[in-house]
């Protein structure tokens, strides 16, 4: 799925050889750059997420240690 949202300049500063390498190779570091970031903030809501969250789960899965899941007297394996 493809973002809409409007691109913005930014000023970077990156190593030389780096830089080099990628042009060579006809890397977009734009891109790059927005997938990979991407990446990092999908982990870190990831881990905020689960922080803020870690109450309740850990209070769902001590409900299904002691009463188990609603269908444990429905499954055959």
């Amino acid at each position: 799925m493809e973002n809409t949202a409007k691109k913005l300049p930014a000023n970077l500063s990156i190593r030389g050889d780096l830089l080099r390498e990628a042009k060579e190779r006809k890397i977009n570091l734009s891109q790059t750059l927005e997938e990979r970031l991407e990446e990092i903030l999908r982990e870190q809501n990831r881990q905020a997420w689960l922080e803020e969250n870690r109450d309740a789960i850990r209070a769902a899965g001590d409900f299904v240690s002691r009463n188990g899941l609603w269908s444990d007297g429905l499954r055959r394996f």
